[in-house]
């Protein structure tokens, strides 16, 4: 596993019992930050509770007296890909709707981010809160943006996009639909992600990393759209996402490595 600072975000794809229904795939690909668990959120001074601004304080204070370990800024927030992340000892970012969540749920996350928790109880913690429908309780606060390609990103997009088709015909027999796919200026530690519907788990788009296609050159490239298109795979023959057998078996059977660098939950 990375060390202290890498970032280990509870982002959401079909996973069965991963994550409780989801989980992300590609793991994602990512070269390891920092540490294992969250992406880094503005700093602040004091112990808060806000989503933009905007104090939620009742759900900070009852992770609190739940036993949530210190954590001088604690963050909501209405992203639906991303359920929880952190920096242990100094960040948590939570959805919003975890607020209407019983405090099973809210025991269900506390044990997830305390230090020192065994593996088996973090993973049944984690079906727990994900199993919880926070978007019925927060309505996204913006519909979801329509993918762009920027104009310097159209070539290697091009590239992207024909690389999908050829794979699609020689490692899953054309079965796989044609799927959008975002050159991503954001992706820092990730190389590649593939973004589901939470609610029917039905793939949405790829998103590969333009840093990671200017430095790693097309052949590392394509790994990673094969990695991904294993998840997609997985998706739309009904299968969990998530890097568990299934998904070594067939990463092997495409000629790819069946392992991930960083993972995201």
């Amino acid at each position: 596993m990375p060390g202290l600072g890498a970032q280990f975000e509870l982002l959401l794809e079909w996973a069965g019992g991963h994550v409780g229904k989801w989980a992300r795939g590609a793991e994602t690909l990512a070269r390891p930050p920092a540490d294992p668990r969250t992406v880094p959120t503005p700093t602040g001074h004091g112990e808060r509770g806000t989503r933009n601004g905007s104090g939620t304080p009742p759900l900070v204070a009852r992770l609190k007296a739940l036993g949530l370990p210190r954590f001088p800024q604690v963050t909501t927030h209405r992203n639906e890909q991303v359920m929880l992340s952190w920096v242990p000892g100094k960040v948590l970012r939570i959805h919003e709707g975890y607020a209407a969540a019983p405090d099973e749920v809210l025991q269900a996350i506390v044990r997830f981010v305390t230090p020192g928790v065994r593996r088996p109880v973090r993973l049944a913690a984690r079906r727990t809160f994900l199993a919880f429908p926070v978007d019925d309780h927060a309505v996204r606060a913006r519909p979801a943006r329509k993918i762009r390609t920027a104009p310097q990103d159209r070539a290697a997009h091009d590239r992207l996009v024909g690389l999908h088709q050829e794979l699609n015909q020689a490692h899953f027999e054309g079965t796989l639909r044609p799927i959008p796919i975002r050159i991503s200026g954001r992706m820092r530690s990730r190389l590649g992600e593939l973004h589901l519907d939470r609610k029917t788990g039905a793939a949405l788009h790829i998103g590969i990393s333009r840093r990671h296609i200017r430095r790693d050159g097309w052949e590392s490239v394509t790994d990673t759209l094969l990695h991904e298109m294993v998840h997609q795979w997985q998706a739309e023959t009904g299968g969990p996402v998530d890097h568990g057998r299934g998904f070594r078996a067939k990463a092997r059977a495409v000629g790819i490595e069946p392992r991930a660098v960083r993972r995201d939950w």
